[in-house]
């Protein structure tokens, strides 16, 4: 009589990424997002090389802050709504979880996998949209790369970790897939913004405990000098007191992101039953 040994976690992990990975291949959704990425990057690609604006062509630097910078996030943002929206919620929806709980594979690895497959593709989205801006630069500046670039692209890489944290989050949170989607959509293109803005204008506290907010490093480290981390504006009687995150504070509410909404969506997974 033949004994099967059950795959460890990180076998199950693995199997379950590079089973994501084709899902998303055959689904054609990296390719939808991958065609997203190339456009904006050919977008800009044809209004900077027609319209020339001195923001982008001062220097190298202020090419990547007014490129990079102000783009950057929202890749990321579409990328962990596209990989990242439904990656759990659909197990629900679709009933596929129902089948592959029952198979000797941990929650956990299950979770993982999905996860780290958001990840890998993701990643590969803004690695194609970093060509793109690579290729401008050089042809406008040559081989310049200001290390605060590299420094901004690793931010960015940390902004994607967080986003899906808090997009698998709210995957495992509901059971349907697009009021997950709707939730992160809403949240992270409108209301996270939104309510900063409002912060900023009427409470005049700094919105430390905002996503949004910890991503600014990513385009505050391509300014020089760095931003001053509280500045004011008067308009006659009003005073606008706004905030520029720091790095190390950038860096730790993001981390502190995707731990607490790592953990919370892995916990929420665990528990759900599925009928």
């Amino acid at each position: 009589m033949s004994n099967h040994k059950i795959p460890s976690s990180i076998a199950q992990t693995f199997t379950i990424t590079k089973f994501e990975l084709l899902n998303y291949f055959r689904s054609r959704r990296f390719i939808i997002m991958l065609g997203i990425g190339v456009i904006i990057g050919a977008l800009l690609t044809l209004l900077v090389g027609h319209y020339r604006p001195s923001g982008f062509l001062t220097s190298s630097i202020d090419f990547y802050s007014s490129w990079w910078g102000t783009s950057a996030t929202y890749i990321v943002i579409l990328s962990g709504i596209f990989f990242g929206g439904d990656a759990i919620s659909g197990e629900f929806q679709n009933k596929t979880g129902y089948f592959t709980v029952g198979n000797p594979i941990r929650r956990s690895s299950i979770y993982a996998g999905k996860w780290f497959a958001a990840f890998i593709a993701s990643f590969m989205i803004i690695v194609a949209f970093l060509a793109i801006t690579v290729l401008n630069n050089f042809y406008y500046f040559g081989f310049n790369m200001p290390y605060q670039f590299l420094e901004s692209f690793l931010f960015t890489v940390l902004y994607l970790i967080s986003v899906l944290g808090l997009t698998f989050f709210f995957s495992s949170l509901f059971k349907s897939s697009s009021i997950a989607i709707l939730t992160t959509v809403v949240l992270m293109l409108f209301a996270f913004s939104l309510i900063q803005n409002l912060i900023d204008a009427f409470v005049h506290i700094e919105p430390w405990f905002l996503i949004t907010y910890g991503a600014g490093i990513i385009g505050n480290i391509l300014t020089v000098p760095y931003p001053l981390h509280t500045s004011t504006v008067h308009f006659g009687h009003v005073a606008i007191t706004s905030y520029a995150v720091t790095v190390p504070e950038g860096i730790a509410i993001l981390a502190a992101y995707f731990i607490v909404t790592a953990i919370l969506g892995l916990v929420l997974f665990e528990r759900k039953e599925f009928n």
